[in-house]
């Protein structure tokens, strides 16, 4: 193995000692010399348009490149929307000076510049970033995730989240229509490269948003990815079946059938390895990663799952004029969870300890359907009408064995709990959106109605039985089945009128309405004598309703200009909320007015480079469960009483952020920065009291001074020469929390700190290999005003590296790594662990085939151990997770694109 590795370096050497760097600069301007700021300039090779390094000019129209090439002359292409593109052979030396390179306005009739102009690897428009696909080179069989890791700006983590330009990416459309629902990963896991044109990255807009041509969400963004014309017609498809050891197994396919407009999507599924089914990896495949890396990173894994899936959606657009998407999915689950937990409680001049172990079984059957459906009457009006059905049965068994001890581990109390549960569960939504344009200034008004229902059914068998020691020595039992209905209606309407002010600048007259009627009916029948459940308990039983009715009229003002965009809406919040106890007759009703207010600037200092900051306010109601003043005793430690006299929490939220972005020296580099703060009054707070008995009595009750806070920034850096490529990433993310809540009558808080610094490397060669190691750590620091002896501050760290190879050809190696450090946990816990997955791959059957064997947890290490700091107490816990296995898998994929079979190393690279 050594010997081949010293061979494909020295093959890689030989490769380069014939290339040399080069820099390259100039500036573009116009026929009148007005420089041009966002024209694309690239470089290829003159023998086969290789791509060899890009860059975007300034605000000066000043452009800098780098690069790499063996060839003594090359080609230059500048492209810029609305001038001829500009060809020019250059001749490579270590610094090339290019001047003023000046464009002429495009002649629309010369059709053959036109497609050369569409090469240009990345434009820059008004609001929209287009990437040329054929411009970044991938493996022959790519799909569209690989792509986007090659697109200077764009990041995908290890759980398929993507973030361009340190923006995330909320929704991926395939010529403007969403690909299976809002789950992105499904496009990006599956949609081959070899059919993608360009792939343009906008601000996140709803539907109604881009009729009217409003102003997106620039803090989100959407990618639209365009067929190739000769592409958009066939059918593509993939499936995998693998079994290992342990029992683990694994099935899924996807197909998917496009004619122009229309395309038509099913997939289907099973597994038991926690994994959605459809990921497709050619590394790693569908090796329940996302669980692996939640334990990795600190959070709940959620146990075992066995899962079966299955969807269909279909989209299709006729004469322009009507448009229809629906989709209809199905899954059924299979979960065993079981953990233990350790947990220090703070008092205002003690501590004590808790304890317990939990098991559990959930089997959860859920079918999903949502529609669509618009109809444009003419360029200027359109309806849609979008339902949606949710529908839910859930069997579980779930036992507790917990216990309290004071200060001195002496044990006070002990319970164990079991239960039985059948819940059933319907939602149905409906929205209605009508909108009319009047002329094409931007004027237009908007209604939206919508409507929803839950129902939520719970029939329980409950048990425990709980000893109390001491003094007040007793045992209390249980045995009961709880009988619990919980319903919510609610109500919209949105009305909006925008006129037009003056060129780009608008006022907006809007009303938005809400009402929400919630009702939670609960009895509960004690056992009898003979185990028959007949004698109602009035105590514990309650049939309640909350009614909330909020009105929002207010007034806008926006105005969209070039560099700036400034939005501001100011009016009333009237919250109206009612309460009433039908069982115990007793009610409750106020009126609740606040500040609405929304503002937004954002200024573009270059095409690349902003700067924003925002304020809104909002307020939430509590929920049913915090407002019904009937005790829940299923946890007979933790007796939970809620209070209807509680008022809507009025939070003030304040944001900003600084982003910059270069698309030059062959790749990019970019800043980006963001704050968060959050003030909150009438904040709902839990508030506790613990007896002698060590037992929990929680209600709820508002309190003001509850803050957060939040920074980060972003740095990334990436380089491509030829086919090696280089990235780095640091990141830096600070946290602040203040918390308020009462103990046994006194008020504290807890002011919570934590800053988490990190670096994460790429460096590949195209057709060879790929690493990844990154570095991450995370100090908290936890003051208690309540007990300050109990003060906490800890490091975590975590070591990650991933290593694929794709030599020889058609085999593919790949190895992920992680090393987690918890720098603070409790006896009896592991405070670290190696996760290591690697699998071996080869492809044949002209790579329509892959046989792959990969191993979970090579070195039987993972655990699921955990510290949480809380408001008043230090939890740690250990969880069942998926553990050590090996899978021997086989999939193949077939496709057919425009009457012809596709093939791995699809069309030519060029046009």
């Amino acid at each position: 193995m050594k010997q081949i590795l010293l061979v494909v370096l020295a093959l890689i050497a030989l490769q380069q000692s014939n290339a040399q760097d080069f820099q390259l600069n100039g500036t573009i301007k116009d026929n009148t010399g007005v420089p041009l700021e966002s024209a694309t300039v690239y470089v290829e090779k003159i023998s086969d348009s290789t791509l060899v390094t890009y860059g975007i000019s300034d605000r000066e129209g000043f452009f800098e490149m780098e690069g790499r090439t063996d060839q003594e002359k090359l080609n230059l292409f500048v492209s810029y929307a609305g001038f001829k593109p500009l060809r020019k052979v250059i001749t490579i030396t270590p610094t090339v000076e290019l001047g003023d390179l000046k464009l002429e306005v495009q002649d629309n009739l010369l059709d053959e510049v036109i497609v050369v102009a569409d090469r240009a690897p990345v434009t820059l428009k008004k609001d929209t970033l287009e990437f040329n696909a054929n411009s970044f080179e991938t493996r022959p069989d790519a799909n569209l995730e690989e792509l986007l890791k090659k697109l200077p700006g764009a990041e995908v983590d290890s759980d398929g989240a993507i973030t361009i330009n340190g923006k995330p990416v909320s929704r991926i459309l395939v010529n403007g229509k969403e690909f299976f629902g809002d789950d992105p990963k499904i496009a990006t896991k599956n949609l081959p490269k070899e059919i993608i044109e360009k792939l343009q990255v906008v601000d996140t807009k709803t539907k109604a948003q881009e009729f009217t041509g409003e102003a997106g969400d620039s803090e989100n963004k959407t990618i639209n990815i365009t067929i190739k014309k000769d592409k958009n017609k066939g059918y593509f498809a993939r499936g995998t079946i693998g079994g290992g050891t342990d029992g683990r197994y694994e099935m899924s396919a996807i197909g998917n059938i496009f004619k122009d407009n229309m395309r038509t999507t099913v997939l289907a599924g099973s597994n038991n390895i926690n994994s959605s089914g459809f990921d497709f990896d050619d590394v790693y495949g569908m090796m329940g990663r996302s669980g692996a890396r939640a334990v990795a990173a600190g959070n709940n894994s959620n146990g075992i799952t066995k899962s079966e899936t299955a969807g269909a959606n279909y989209s299709n657009e006729w004469s322009d004029q009507y448009e229809l998407n629906g989709d209809y999915f199905f899954d059924r689950s299979n979960t065993d969870t079981r953990s233990r937990t350790e947990r220090e409680n703070i008092l205002p001049d003690t501590t004590y300890y808790s304890s317990s172990e939990n098991t559990s079984n959930a089997i959860n059957d859920r079918h999903r359907a949502n529609a669509r459906f618009e109809v444009e009457f003419d360029t200027l009006t359109r309806l849609s009408y979008s339902p949606r059905f949710t529908t839910s049965k859930t069997k579980s068994v779930r036992n507790t064995m917990a216990s309290s001890s004071d200060g001195n581990l002496d044990l006070v109390n002990n319970t164990e709990t079991s239960s039985q549960d059948d819940v059933y569960n319907v939602d149905f939504r409906n929205e209605v959106d009508f909108i009319k344009r009047f002329g094409s200034r931007g004027a237009f008004l908007r209604m939206e109605v919508s409507q929803s229902y839950n129902n939520q059914e719970n029939d329980n068998f409950y048990f425990s039985e709980s000893e109390f020691f001491g003094d007040d020595a007793r045992t209390e039992v249980q045995d009961q089945f709880i009988d619990e209905d919980e319903k919510e209606y609610q109500y919209g309407l949105e009305v909006e009128q925008r006129l037009v002010l003056a060129t780009d600048f608008f006022m907006d007259l809007a009303y938005d309405f809400s009402s929400s009627k919630s009702t939670n009916s609960r009895y509960v029948y004690d056992a009898d004598s003979g185990g028959a459940y007949t004698a109602l308990n009035d105590t514990l039983s309650s049939n309640f309703e909350v009614n909330t009715y909020r009105h929002t009229p207010n007034i806008g003002f926006n105005y969209d200009h070039e560099a700036w965009r400034i939005n501001t809406n100011v009016g009333l919040l009237n919250t109206i909320l009612q309460n009433e106890n039908l069982l115990n007759p007793a009610s409750f009703d106020n009126t609740y007015n606040n500040l609405y207010l929304s503002a937004r600037v954002r200024y573009e200092l270059e095409r690349s480079k902003s700067i924003s900051i925002d304020y809104r306010t909002n307020a939430n109601t509590p929920s049913i469960r915090q407002l019904q003043p009937v005790a829940d005793r299923t946890n007979p430690l933790n007796i939970v009483v809620g209070n209807p006299a509680l008022r809507p929490a009025y939070s003030h939220n304040i944001g900003g952020g600084f982003r910059s972005f270069n698309f030059g020296a062959g790749g990019g580099s970019g800043i980006f920065s963001s704050f968060d703060l959050s003030f909150t009054e009438n904040q709902v707070v839990a508030v506790s009291t613990i007896g002698d008995d060590l037992r929990r009595t929680t209600t709820y009750a508002n309190v003001d001074g509850a803050m957060s806070a939040e920074a980060r920034v972003f740095y990334t850096k990436s380089t491509r020469k030829e086919e090696h490529e280089f990235r780095y990433r640091m990141s830096l993310t600070g946290n602040y929390n203040k918390n308020v809540g009462f103990t046994n009558g006194t008020l504290f808080n807890s002011k919570r700190i934590s800053v988490s610094p990190g670096i994460r490397l790429t460096y590949a060669i195209q057709e060879v290999f790929e690493v990844n190691p990154s570095y991450s750590l995370t100090y908290n620091d936890t003051k208690y005003s309540i007990n300050e002896d109990r003060n906490e501050d800890f490091i975590n760290h975590r070591v990650g590296f991933e290593a694929t190879t794709f030599w020889p050809k058609n085999v593919i190696f790949g190895n992920d790594i992680s090393y987690n450090y918890n720098g603070n946990v409790s006896p009896g816990f592991q405070n670290s662990s190696i996760l290591w997955n690697t699998s071996l791959g080869y492809q044949f059957l002209d790579e329509k085939a892959t046989l792959k064997v990969k191993v979970y947890d090579v070195l039987d290490q993972v655990v699921d151990t955990r510290r949480i700091i809380g408001d008043d107490y230090i939890q740690d816990t250990n969880s069942l997770i998926l553990t050590q296995y090996a899978m021997l898998s086989f999939t193949y994929k077939l496709s057919n694109f425009g009457g012809q079979s596709g093939r791995p190393g699809g069309p030519p690279r060029r046009r």
